[in-house]
């Protein structure tokens, strides 16, 4: 399966109490009735490009470990706000000019055996399209989310 990176719609009441209870946080992951962005191993070429474009966004290292093995971090409605407003600022255009297979993998950006190509790039430019949509819809309802990293 790989290393792949979600991010799950709660509330603030429910991320609040997934720090009081990571046990909390799980029953909310699993939850597929909300709504979700999986990323699959598409996160690590979305950040590459993220830092090649000078968007302040980190969706790996951003936000608070909720369990011991920090594989679940909460961003709060003001992060999700935040990082809503980056990427809405960044058009997918903008961000994918920065796509430079060769340089992708000679800095062995994840999946770290893959050589990137050019057919890569839709795949990134796909998943980065709902990466935005999930901020965007976040953020307008005041929402947070809980971010899984699965290994």
């Amino acid at each position: 399966m790989g290393m792949t990176l979600s991010f799950t719609r709660v509330t603030p009441e429910e991320l609040d109490r997934a720090f009081e209870n990571p046990e909390s946080a799980e029953e909310f992951v699993e939850d597929e009735s909300r709504p979700y962005c999986f990323l699959e191993k598409a996160w690590a070429g979305i950040g590459f490009l993220l830092r090649a474009a000078g968007v302040d966004v980190d969706l790996y290292e951003d936000g608070d470990p909720i369990d011991e093995e920090a594989t679940r971090f909460g961003w709060s409605e003001q992060m999700i706000a935040k990082a809503a407003d980056a990427l809405s600022a960044t058009p997918v255009e903008v961000l994918v000019s920065h796509y430079d297979p060769a340089k992708l993998s000679a800095e062995e950006v994840y999946p770290m055996r893959h050589l990137w190509d050019a057919d890569d790039l839709d795949y990134l430019r796909d998943h980065y399209v709902g990466l935005v949509r999930f901020f965007q819809e976040t953020a307008a309802v005041g929402g947070a989310a809980i971010r899984e990293f699965s290994f």
